[in-house]
Formats: structure tokens, C-alpha cells, sequence
């Protein structure tokens, strides 16, 4: 069952048309399961943040001085990286910067780039949603709902997807 309309005639791939139709349609659910996750992993931050107390800061920021660390970036960086996925990475890091939770300084060779890093304060809260993914990892591993193939072989599927979805981008282009 699935909430997304008939997508039209399938184009000529060598596929039957009942192969091509149950792909998309797993494919489709794979697609909401995945913005679903999305939004339920910031609503999983939001809800240990409001339960320490921590309400300075949203869970899109929270992940954002998560995946920074220990390194020291420039906003471009954040992007190519990985660490940021938004558009509104400027609005963030400002935020972020005159939360406290961040320190900036403008390069000695390039004076339009900033590089940025977390305070002692971003680190405090590295380290809440580090322990909050330790025991989401150790509840699925000890309950039986992933062991260590299994979030293997979902990161790797993951991944051929995002390299798929790249190689698209760029042959636009």
C-alpha cells in the first residue's frame, strides 16, 4: 500500500511493466521512510533538549555542532563535508556564533573566508546528542532491531542512492 498516485506508463527499460511498478512503488516508500526518519531524528533532539532544559537551539543547529566536533571549517566546508545539508547555513552559523556555541575567525590569506569552530559550549552539546546516538545505537543493537550487517548494509544502500542522485545532478549540468 502506498500513498503516492499512479506515476504513469514506465519508460521502456527492458523491465516488465509489474517489475517496474512495484519498484516504484517500494521506491517511493523508501523515499517517505526516509524524509520520515529525517524528521523524527530532529524530533528525537528536540525532546532530550527539552527534557535537559537545552532550548536555546534547535535540533537542525544541534546536529550542525554534532558533526562539526573536534574540526575547525569554513562554511563552504560544511556543506562539502557533509556536516550541513540546508540552505540557510549563514543564518545557522550566525545563530550559533552569537549563541556562544561557536567561535569564528577570519583567515589571514582569504579575508572573505571565515573559518568556524565549536566554544566549550558547542562542545557541551556535541557531547548530549553523542551520548543521545550511543544509547539509540545500543537500544537497536540489544533489542534486536539492527546489528552490526544490518545498519551496514542500510549505510551502503544509502549511499549508492546518494551517489546515483549525484551523478544526476551533475549530468544536468
Amino acid at each position: 500500500m502506498t500513498i503516492h498516485s499512479e506515476m504513469g506508463d514506465p519508460p521502456n527499460t527492458g523491465i516488465s511493466s509489474t517489475e517496474s511498478a512495484a519498484f516504484m512503488t517500494a521506491y517511493l516508500d523508501a523515499l517517505t521512510l526516509v524524509e520520515r526518519l529525517h524528521r523524527l531524528l530532529l524530533d528525537v533532539i528536540k525532546d532530550e533538549f527539552e527534557r535537559l532544559g537545552l532550548l536555546e537551539i534547535n535540533p537542525v543547529q544541534a546536529l550542525l555542532l554534532f558533526n562539526v566536533g573536534d574540526n575547525e571549517v569554513t562554511a563552504g566546508e560544511l556543506k562539502s563535508r557533509g556536516y550541513y545539508q540546508g540552505s540557510n547555513v549563514s543564518y545557522n552559523l550566525k545563530k550559533l556564533v552569537d549563541a556562544g556555541y561557536m567561535h569564528h575567525e577570519r583567515s589571514e590569506i582569504d579575508r572573505r573566508s571565515v573559518r568556524v569552530r565549536l566554544t566549550e559550549k558547542g562542545r557541551g552539546v556535541h557531547l548530549v546528542v553523542s551520548k543521545l546516538f550511543r544509547t539509540h545505537a545500543e537500544g537497536l543493537m540489544n533489542r534486536n532491531v539492527l546489528d552490526q550487517d544490518g545498519v551496514e548494509d542500510i549505510a551502503a544502500a544509502l549511499r549508492r542512492v546518494e551517489r546515483y542522485w549525484t551523478e544526476q545532478i551533475r549530468y544536468i549540468y
